[in-house]
């Protein structure tokens, strides 16, 4: 039967399945499952039990040995004693009708009682384990609690002595410096800002060390007036030299001098531009300033070519001015926080600390004036680190600051509203003397919030309602938890250990009791198993009423003991399947329908499209379109009956029948227009060209059929009957994309009150056998489109609506990944990306799959794109190709998985579809051509006598048992080089890229500036430079690298390339004869046993480039070696670009009057001549043949349809182009010398 194993699987795989029924007791089984065993054995339960026997007939020998054997579960093997036992169990075996349900629930009360049993020792080891376990981890638990709380308390304590002593520090070093500018004063008579801290470096480096961090930095910024800027830049000026030099001394600095320092300090006043490569800008604003002047340490900070002594330190950040602003009014130091680069990349977070600089030394005199600040920018590291001791690792400390979070710039800022989320919070991470920054949050893992440990680092204690408006002082407070390695670190493996113990103790006790249960059950479960398999398929092959007959049938004959195999068809079949019980009595299984709806649907193009396909792909569409509307005839209740060729059956209105099996039909009809369409969208992307063309052609007829099983060999369900005539003429006689029913058919819709649905043909339609018919369309409406309330009668939607909910459905679960938005050229530009992808993954694998840069071939590459080379310069009559590579095969075997990386995908798809857009609209040289001789290309590569076979390349050949072979005797080393596949398809993807839609010889005649250039074979050199050049463009560089990775690939794909595209050339008369001479060479006056080793090579070499020129040569005409349909269509394609030049003077003659002759001298002198040359090759298998077969049929139908096509073709140019023939023929003057 030709039908699927289920509805939903998909499969165009009939079953072709005989079934037989054998329905035994349990005491019959376990006789008969049993070794030798007394008669006196007990007797085991009676449940009957059902087995089939299924015969595939496919040919398998070893199904058809195990039919005939005498060993299978059978009453006959003791019918003496059993025959009556036999009878009584089927007899109960009727009363549950259906025994595989009756095993099922057997089975469950076994198991239920097994998993009670089980479950019991199961508890009691549990409790006991459980109980065990839970006692050694509290005990771990509270170590673990005991030992955080010691070393959460040592970090705070230390953290916070660090704090204190430093802030403390800090404001004995500010006050020092008052102190001493003061005492200067006295003595100098000097005055603010004219004042240099002299041992500036000893006491700003006892500062920072009180902190335990080296990458603090320390500066003081003294206030200038704005009267005072020149006097100040003239003091600094002097001043620089004598404080650089202390420094140097102090710090032992080496990696500048003095001079050198004062040489790179900038002068102020100035702005300090980081993005602008540290460009000095002058300080156009009034007012007073603070200028860097002495800093800690000495030299230039990281990250910056210049000193920052005499940089504005407003200028460096709004959050340093904003602390300058707090100071003033607060008359305290403030902090804010703040980036800090310990090494080039390397970044930290730190807090920047302002301190007020008084005048004067009396410390506690409140009218003292702020003379000066300092800046400090301290790593928060400084504070942890060295905290614990070795060994005391684990510890997560969050430092939280009270004031909200904000951008980088300006850390200080609104405090209004202010949420724990919008805090900022810094987390850190202590292992004994090591501190690490983990980030700009809160890290630590919430399990242990419990264990928090919190106290307040740094407070200031500063009257917040002192601040200016908007401003905010932070508290930080400091939480420590601990990590989950800390935790770790106190757990043992003691738990384990206890409560393996336990449950070993179960296993062992419960181990003889489940090897034995396991034992028994396990024979009934495959018993079972096999029941409910076999059910299966019976349940698919024939309906539900007809399965439940065949087992009464079979429960019958069991019952009068006609059980005696030895009466079985020649193939051991029960005589219910084979048709031997016909001539006994036993009725046939059938029954008449006598109202059904019929729909034959039949994929239109399907043949043409399969000429030009590989024949896994031709399965691919079939499988996905059926399989599609399997699903859509399972949602609407449909029978499948079959599928016939390329030809979908069903009906509806059995095996249950319906009263609107018409509405039924035609709403899933609806639906299967609908999914054809989409379906061939999506396939178009994975399959090629002309896919999304096909088209679905439906009839419907409704009616009395004859319905049941067709005994004999392969038997399976079937319709007989006039309908089902009726049904196939309505289909043949209906048109692409639309749905033709019969008069008894619209009349069931009129009846139902869906008149609405149909229109009437315009004429009547003649069917063979039945004379001249009326029928009708359904009518086609808009997805979109929204029926009247009033239209719609209670209960009854429009003919869309159920169908357009259901699709939405199914488009939503399975996904139109944007194929229905993508017009044709995308569609064929994501397939011609899948093909190159592939054969992309196979050179990356050959590699081991490894993809390098390739920046040392830009010479190479450069050189190949020369200006002054022609590519028919380049053309070579032999290429060396790659020569068979042991490891190279050895790589491919071990690279699995290939990925060329997303980046090298989306550059290839970019340059596909610049491809695609070089192309210009002509009717024939297209990208749609281009991407049809790809097509062509690949199955002809595909054909080639494939080395990975004998290889080992292919999954299912065990590879440890393939010998490494060179077949480049068949396929002359084409196939045991990937790079060589790539090429041959790229080359027919570009072959015609920015086609003028002229001959070359027009070309050279109209003095084009490109063939100025070329001078022949202008259209085919022009393809390759424009590809080439868009190829070595840098946006391309992983492409190119997936592509080749040395000089020499590089070298062979560039010649490959020249070579094959002036191939597609056939017109050059030279060229021509170069290639017939090389052919001559290599396939007819070679003699292989005379020839030196390098004689062998260059042959073999000969001969692969002969082959790839014939290849992509027949693939560029592949339209006359393929269907009539696509020869015809094609054909007309190229009699409308040649006529339209024709039409726009770009051509002497009329192609019309010489088309229908020139055609039958291109087939006779070319296109059978060259697929003849293919198999005279010897390496395409039967695509040779098949091409020949195809040319030749080609040519007798041109030759008998040819004239009046050629008439065909000129009217509809004419209807296209009415525009043209208005004006006289040769009006337009054409000009291409630009």
């Amino acid at each position: 039967m030709k039908d699927f194993l289920h509805a939903g699987w998909g499969l165009v795989k009939p079953p072709h399945t005989f079934t037989r029924i054998i329905i035994f007791s349990g005491a019959s089984l376990s006789r008969h499952t049993s070794s030798q065993k007394s008669p006196s054995s007990p007797r085991r339960s009676s449940t009957p039990i059902v087995c089939f026997k299924t015969l595939a007939m496919s040919g398998n020998e070893d199904m058809r040995n195990m039919t005939s054997k005498k060993d299978h579960f059978s009453l006959q093997s003791n019918p003496s004693s059993n025959s009556s036992e036999s009878r009584s169990d089927f007899a109960a075996a009727q009363q549950v009708h259906f025994s595989p349900a009756l095993g099922k629930r057997e089975e469950a009360n076994v198991l239920h009682a097994r998993g009670l049993v089980a479950l019991i020792l199961l508890l009691a080891a549990t409790v006991v384990a459980t109980c065990t376990n839970l006692l050694v981890k509290n005990q771990e638990r509270e170590d673990f609690e005991t030992h955080f709380e010691g070393y959460a308390t040592q970090a705070l304590t230390v953290s916070q002595s660090r704090a204190n002593q430093f802030f403390v520090a800090l404001d004995s070093f500010a006050s020092s410096i008052g102190a001493n500018a003061a005492a200067e004063h006295t003595v100098l008579n000097t005055t603010w800002p004219f004042y240099r801290e002299p041992e500036w470096s000893v006491q700003a480096q006892k500062l920072v060390q009180q902190t335990a961090g080296g990458n603090a930095i320390v500066g003081m910024a003294p206030i200038v007036q704005e009267d005072k800027r020149e006097q100040w830049n003239s003091y600094a000026a002097r001043q620089n030299p004598i404080w650089y030099q202390e420094s140097i001394e102090n710090e032992g600095y080496t990696e500048y001098t003095a001079q050198e320092l004062v040489n790179l300090t900038i002068p102020f006043v100035h702005f300090h531009d980081a993005e602008n490569g540290f460009l000095p800008t002058p300080v156009s604003r009034p007012g007073d300033v603070l200028p860097i002047f002495q800093q800690y340490p000495v030299g230039p900070m990281q990250g910056s070519p210049i000193m920052l002594t005499n940089m504005e330190a407003l200028a460096a950040s709004q959050q340093t001015e904003e602390l300058v602003r707090i100071s003033m009014v607060t008359r305290r130091p403030t902090l804010g926080f703040t980036r800090i680069e310990l090494e080039p990349g390397i970044v930290t977070r730190g807090s920047q600390i302002l301190q007020p600089i008084f005048n004067g030394a009396d410390t506690k005199a409140e009218d003292r004036l702020i003379v000066a600040v300092m800046l400090i920018r301290l790593p928060w590291l400084g504070y942890f680190e060295n905290a614990l001791a070795e060994g005391e690792n684990g510890i997560i400390a969050v430092l939280e600051s009270s004031c909200p979070k904000l951008p980088e710039d300006r850390i200080i800022g609104l405090r209004q509203n202010v949420t724990e989320s919008d805090r900022q919070i810094i987390t850190f991470r202590v292992d004994g003397p090591n501190a690490v920054l983990l980030g700009e949050a809160d890290l630590h893992d919430p399990k242990y919030d419990a264990l928090v440990v919190s106290e307040a680092l740094v407070d200031l204690d500063i009257d917040q309602s002192q601040l200016p408006e908007g401003s905010c002082v932070p508290v930080l407070t400091m939480h420590v938890y601990p990590s989950t390695e800390l935790e770790d670190s106190f757990q043992t493996d003691n738990a384990t250990i206890f409560t393996v113990t336990v449950i070993v103790i179960f296993v062992f006790t419960s181990l003889v009791f489940l090897l034995y249960d396991f034992s028994v059950g396990r024979r009934q479960r495959t018993v079972m198993d096999r029941i409910m398999k076999q059910d299966r398929i019976v349940s698919d092959v024939f309906p539900t009423a007809i399965r439940d007959r065949l087992y009464e049938n079979q429960a019958k004959n069991m019952m009068k003991g006609d059980d005696n195999e030895a009466d079985d068809g020649p193939l051991g079949l029960d005589e219910t399947f084979y048709g031997k019980s016909s001539a006994i009595g036993s009725a046939p299984l059938a029954d008449l329908f006598p109202s059904v709806t019929v729909v034959f649907a039949d994929l239109v193009g399907f043949t043409a499209w399969s000429s030009a396909r590989e024949p896994h792909q031709v399965f691919i569409l079939l499988e996905t379109i059926f399989g599609a509307f399997d699903k859509l005839a399972y949602r609407h209740s449909v029978f499948k009956i079959e599928t016939v060729g390329d030809c979908y059956v069903a009906a509806a209105g059995l095996p249950e029948p319906t009263e609107d099996h018409a509405v039924v039909a035609c709403r899933f009809a609806c639906d299967c227009l609908r999914k054809m369409k989409d379906v061939t969208l999506k396939l178009e992307v994975s399959l090629g060209p002309d896919t999304s063309d096909l088209e679905l052609r439906t009839g419907i007829h409704s009616g009395q059929v004859t319905a049941g099983v067709l005994r004999g060999q392969r038997s399976r369900f079937q319709l007989f009957g006039d309908t089902m005539n009726t049904a196939a003429r309505m289909e043949s006689s209906s048109e692409p994309n639309r749905i033709q029913l019969s008069q008894v058919t619209a009349d069931l819709l009129t009846d139902a009150g869906l008149a609405r649905w149909i229109i009437p043909r315009s004429s009547k339609t003649f069917v063979k056998g039945k004379g001249e018919m009326q029928t009708y369309w359904v009518r086609k409406r808009n997805r979109s489109t929204t029926t009247k309330a009033a239209d719609i009668e209670p209960g009854m939607g429009t003919l869309h609506e159920e169908a357009e909910t259901e699709e939405c459905s199914e488009t939503t679960e399975e996904g139109n990944n944007g194929i229905e938005g993508m017009n044709k050229t995308e569609r064929l530009v994501a397939w011609n990306v899948e093909v190159l992808v592939s054969l992309l993954e196979q050179i990356v694998g050959s590699r081991d799959g490894v993809v390098n840069h390739i920046q040392s071939l830009s010479s190479a590459e450069k050189e190949t794109a020369n200006s002054w080379r022609t590519v028919l310069d380049e053309f070579i009559p032999v290429i060396p190709l790659k020569r068979f590579d042991t490891e190279q095969l050895e790589r491919r075997k071990r690279t699995t998985n290939v990925d060329i990386g997303q980046k090298a995908i989306q550059q290839l798809r970019g340059y596909v579809s610049n491809i695609s857009e070089l192309y210009p609209d002509n009717a024939f040289h297209n990208f749609e051509h281009a991407s049809h001789v790809t097509a062509s290309v690949k199955k002809l590569l595909a054909r080639i006598v494939n080395t990975d076979v004998r290889n080992g390349l292919e999954a299912s050949i065990p590879t440890d048992s393939v010998d490494l072979v060179d077949l480049a005797g068949h396929s002359y080393g084409i196939t045991s080089d990937p790079l060589t596949q790539f090429t041959v398809v790229f080359s027919a993807l570009i072959h015609d890229a920015d086609h003028p839609g002229v001959p070359n010889t027009q070309l050279v005649k109209e003095k084009s500036r490109w063939a100025q250039i070329y001078k022949k074979s202008v259209a085919e050199q022009k393809s390759v430079d424009l590809a080439w050049d868009m190829l070595m463009s840098d946006e391309y560089a992983a492409l190119r690298a997936c592509i080749y990775q040395t000089e020499d690939e590089l070298r062979r794909f560039r010649q490959l390339v020249v070579n094959t595209v002036l191939a597609t050339d056939i017109a050059d008369k030279e060229l021509q004869a170069l290639r017939k001479a090389r052919w001559e060479t290599a396939f007819r006056n070679v003699d292989s046993k005379s020839e030196s080793l390098d004689d062998s090579v260059e042959s073999e070499d000969r001969k692969a480039t002969i082959v790839i020129e014939h290849l992509i040569q027949a693939s560029d005409v592949s339209h006359t070696m393929q269907h009539w349909h696509i020869y015809k269509k094609w054909n007309q394609k190229f009699f409308m670009e040649c006529y339209s030049a024709y039409k726009q003077g770009r051509a002497d003659t009329d192609p019309s009057t010489n088309w229908y002759k020139g055609e039958i001298g291109f087939f006779d002198y070319y296109v059978i001549p060259l697929a003849t040359k293919l198999g005279s090759c010897g390496v395409f298998g039967v695509s040779s043949h098949e091409y020949l077969n195809y040319a030749k049929a080609n040519r007798d139908e041109w030759v008998r349809e040819g004239e009046a096509l050629v008439q065909d073709f000129l009217a509809e140019f004419k209807e296209q182009n009415a525009n043209l023939f208005a004006a006289p023929l040769h009006s337009a003057t054409v000009n291409l010398q630009k």
